[in-house]
């Protein structure tokens, strides 16, 4: 792995956050850390419907895909999401999902990925939001090997920078925020959002921000604080690493949120940062013009599921492991959850015997325990 071309896929990807139409951008510099065709994003959109952003380089094949109705037979898309609850790791792959067999005999291999010159595929899922179902998937031609074991972990290594980009990004992109001013979609999301400069000072905040001052979060200074003494300093360390990330630290893993309880001890708060580039060649909303860092505040209500990905980096779970154990720590029951998540019943408890292994509980009233006092971890 090159650690020049890593770290220009992790610049574009934060390049993207406030930036939706640079995600086709980010997108290909994260297939060139493989060397591979291109990339694709599906979303969920607002009204259910999945949405893509993909590398003009895939652009020809897509749409392919879609008006020739090869979502039909897309085996791998559909297995993706009952196997990827089992499997050991977020990134899966062709072995993965189905057999030598199947790819050398089903028309989605022989006749629509071949006429395209494409053959593997690295994916990953990532959870911006609880709310939001979102996957990245990396395409390779049929002239290289498979995806192994060392590629998956930069992808999912790669996975989690986009996740944190999409804290913001995401948002943005579901709101179609190229069909008004930047303002007025911060304004419109139920997040709180501080833009802040080199100096890490507040140069913007939406009305969700506003909102939340006062219930545990306050700017003090000109700088965003919280109340809780353990957590300030540790929000102040988070929001110094992303202002000041250079290529030394770029390529880390995103820290994890700094949870805080509100002032009314009802819920908690999610405080994400994330660091913001500019390339020079880059058009950006004026908005973002001199801002170095974002900070995003997502608020919970004590009974409500928490966040998978908190689950995943607090636990060393999956994040098929991670949204089995946010229904289940709620008092769902196996059988609703697997409804839910779409997935059988044996799925559900075959990860659910692992969830309790990794977390050391025995029984889902034991989850739950351990779930609620979520906060009192950190």
């Amino acid at each position: 792995m090159n650690r020049d071309v890593l770290l220009e896929a992790i610049d574009a990807i934060y390049s993207a956050a406030g930036s939706p139409a640079l995600w086709p951008d980010a997108l290909q510099s994260i297939a060139n850390c493989s060397g591979d065709v291109g990339a694709i994003m599906i979303f969920q959109r607002e009204n259910g419907a999945l949405g893509t952003i993909c590398t003009p380089s895939l652009e020809m094949a897509q749409r392919d895909y879609e008006r020739g109705e090869w979502w039909r037979y897309d085996i791998r898309f559909k297995r993706t999401g009952e196997l990827g609850y089992l499997a050991n790791t977020d990134a899966v792959t062709d072995r993965h999902v189905c057999s030598d067999e199947e790819m050398q005999s089903l028309p989605y291999f022989t006749t629509f990925l071949r006429s395209h010159d494409l053959k593997w595929f690295g994916g990953v899922n990532i959870s911006p939001d609880p709310k939001f179902a979102l996957a990245l998937s990396v395409q390779r031609r049929a002239d290289k090997p498979a995806f192994g074991d060392d590629e998956l972990a930069v992808l999912s290594r790669l996975g989690r920078h986009v996740e944190q980009a999409l804290r913001l990004g995401i948002r943005l992109i579901r709101a179609e925020a190229g069909q008004a001013t930047l303002a007025d979609v911060l304004s419109k999301l139920d997040v709180g959002i501080y833009f802040l400069d080199e100096a890490a000072r507040v140069v913007f905040q939406n009305e969700a921000a506003l909102a939340m001052e006062g219930k545990g979060l306050s700017v003090v200074g000109g700088r965003v604080s919280v109340d809780a003494t353990p957590q300030r300093e540790e929000l102040r360390a988070a929001i110094a690493a992303v202002i000041s990330m250079d290529g030394s630290t770029f390529s880390a893993a995103p820290a994890r949120p700094v949870l805080v309880p509100t002032s009314d001890e009802t819920g908690y708060l999610a405080i994400h940062t994330l660091p913001v580039r500019h390339g020079p060649d880059r058009i950006i909303d004026k908005l973002l013009a001199g801002v170095s860092g974002v900070v995003v505040v997502s608020r919970s209500v004590n009974g409500d599921p928490i966040d998978p990905a908190l689950l995943r980096d607090l636990f060393g779970l999956t994040l098929g492991e991670a949204r089995v154990a946010t229904l289940i720590g709620a008092g769902i029951a196996p059988r609703d959850a697997s409804k839910r998540l779409g997935i059988t019943e044996q799925t559900t408890r075959t990860v659910l015997k692992r969830i309790f292994a990794k977390t050391g509980v025995m029984r889902q009233s034991e989850l739950a325990a351990l779930l609620s006092r979520l906060v009192l971890r950190q």
